[in-house]
């Protein structure tokens, strides 16, 4: 089985398009029993990242019926995975604030606190999960997989780290399960008998008071009850990401392939004669036919490596290629420092994406590049999420002022803003915490205009013996930028120590030229001047002279 893998080519609208159709082409050879897509969305207000497809009661069905086409048309099955991201939904992908069972913030940095669902709400949501499955159905698809693993929203509900509810929705395993049981009921009324419908659930969420193997045996036993075709067993999330080999899972586990196989063993007789595929860390033909032989599952998952070996089936299982290619991704970071919670969301975030970019390559019908270093991932990256990326989330809501430059100019500031409060500002100030510092990325203390109160931002610079060179990527209308111009005594990090100086706006400095003089080596200047492009509405120099 082809698990699923985010694919993020959706257009603007969030719809498949050609690309969709040429990646699941070179899929399709590749002898697949089954194919699950990535995660479609049930509401276009909350993706998991730019890019999301996304199925709802009126989207267009063309593309969709395209892609399960040209997928059938290679032999295989293909079962769509239906998603709502809850509290891990992007928040520069989303309209709003994200939701959740309860407003508990996931330990990501730069993810904001979620606002909880009303009863109302939850059942909404389990409407869209039905109508999104039948809608699956009309484009000839040949089931739907709920997406109930890695702490997405179905996930969420079943932790009680996540979910803290005391009404019908929460308390104990059965409260908690109540939202899974009510979209697997409501999918199943809304499509007919012959249509394939599956789970994807954690074994648990291997973080500390969270989901555990004991409730995962427990929802088991209740799916096993409602007329479903298939569990897949899986595990972690992006906070404690184990479904990657990430700590964890055991060395041991580890070695024998299969991060969840143990477990499988503990629930194949809990599941009846619902059949448990198991998905995370197989690469090799004999630990697969291990797996199978054990009894221990009926299906074999495999994700991450169809991204670079999309047609290794058919040699898999001729027997005449007996391992499958992986790539996995670490920080450059100190020993002490590799099993931190934050950054093995990190490194977790860095492989998917790494993963995503051989996505990006066979949507647009060029090879996957195995030796593809993580600078251009991390290009790829801001272009991804860029502007353009996101602005499908504001659709019709944009579209009367589409041929109005300020608004336009508006949006984007807003977008740019945002990243800087929840991507940018978090990573650098999580650096910092660590102990890691450089002038790149260092701290500027400024007044508060109103409050009087210091404020302290990260922030990039270029040092010299006089002072430092900073850049407000959107102009005046930054909120440090507004300090300075009513209080221009600042102060500024430079390795261990803090500098006084005074800072002044220099309108006639090129900016994208400065950018470039931020680089430590000359041959990255281009890298770091994209990137300060693209995270920039209206960019102006700053001027800090020391005075101390």
């Amino acid at each position: 089985m082809k698990a699923a893998l985010s694919e993020g080519l959706g257009d603007t609208a969030g719809l498949p398009d050609e690309r969709i159709e040429n990646l699941y082409r070179r899929w399709s050879d590749g002898s697949f029993g089954l194919i699950v897509t990535g995660n479609v969305m049930v509401h276009r207000g909350h993706l998991g990242e730019p890019g999301n497809v996304v199925l709802e009661a009126d989207s267009a069905l063309d593309g969709f019926r395209r892609w399960a086409k040209v997928t059938q048309d290679g032999g295989s099955p293909i079962w769509m995975q239906l998603n709502h991201p809850g509290r891990q939904a992007n928040p520069i992908a989303t309209a709003g604030p994200t939701v959740a069972p309860s407003a508990v913030a996931v330990g990501i940095p730069g993810m904001p606190a979620p606002r909880a669902l009303t009863d109302g709400e939850i059942s909404g949501i389990v409407d869209r999960f039905a109508a999104s499955a039948a809608r699956a159905e009309e484009a000839g698809f040949d089931g739907v997989q709920i997406h109930g693993a890695h702490g997405y929203l179905v996930s969420q509900f079943l932790s009680p780290l996540a979910n803290i509810r005391t009404d019908r929705w929460g308390g104990d395993i059965e409260g908690r399960s109540r939202f899974l049981l009510e979209i697997v009921r409501r999918v199943r009324g809304a499509v007919g008998p012959g249509f394939g419908l599956g789970i994807k659930l954690n074994s648990a969420d291997f973080q500390r008071g969270g989901f555990t193997e004991e409730e995962s045996r427990a929802v088991i036993e209740m799916l096993a009850d409602e007329a479903i075709d298939l569990i897949e067993i899986s595990g972690g999330s992006y906070e404690s990401p184990a479904m990657m080999g990430r700590p964890g899972v055991s060395a041991s586990t580890r070695a024998r392939e299969g991060y969840f196989l143990e477990y499988a063993e503990t629930v194949r007789s809990l599941a009846r004669a619902v059949p448990l595929a198991v998905t995370g860390g197989f690469r090799t033909r004999a630990g697969m036919q291990e797996a199978l032989d054990s009894g221990a599952c009926d299906v074999i998952g495999i994700g991450r490596p169809t991204a670079i070996a999309p047609t290794a089936g058919p040699a898999l299982l001729e027997g005449t290629r007996q391992s499958l290619p992986q790539r996995s991704l670490r920080l450059p970071v100190p020993r002490r420092l590799a099993s931190n919670s934050s950054v093995r969301s990190l490194e977790g975030a860095l492989d998917l994406q790494w993963h995503t970019d051989q996505l990006h390559k066979m949507g647009a019908a060029k090879e996957p590049d195995v030796d593809r270093p993580l600078w251009r991932t991390a290009i790829t990256t801001v272009q991804r999420n860029g502007i353009d990326g996101v602005r499908h989330k504001r659709g019709a809501a944009s579209a009367k002022s589409s041929n109005s430059t300020t608004s336009a100019a508006v949006r984007k500031f807003r977008f740019e803003r945002t990243v800087g409060r929840y991507v940018a500002n978090p990573v650098v100030g999580f650096a910092q915490r660590l102990g890691i510092r450089t002038t790149f990325a260092t701290e500027l203390e400024t007044t508060g205009r109103k409050s009087g109160k210091l404020r302290t931002v990260p922030v990039a610079a270029a040092f010299d013996s006089t002072g430092a060179w900073v850049i407000s990527q959107h102009g005046t209308r930054s909120g440090w930028a507004y300090n300075i111009a009513a209080q221009p005594t600042v102060r500024i990090r430079q390795g261990e120590n803090w500098r006084t100086g005074t800072a002044a706006f220099v309108t006639d400095d090129d900016p994208q030229l400065r950018a470039r003089t931020f680089a430590a080596n000359p041959l990255f200047a281009p890298l770091v001047a994209a990137g300060f492009a693209a995270l920039a509405s209206d960019p102006v120099s700053v001027r800090i002279t020391f005075t101390d």
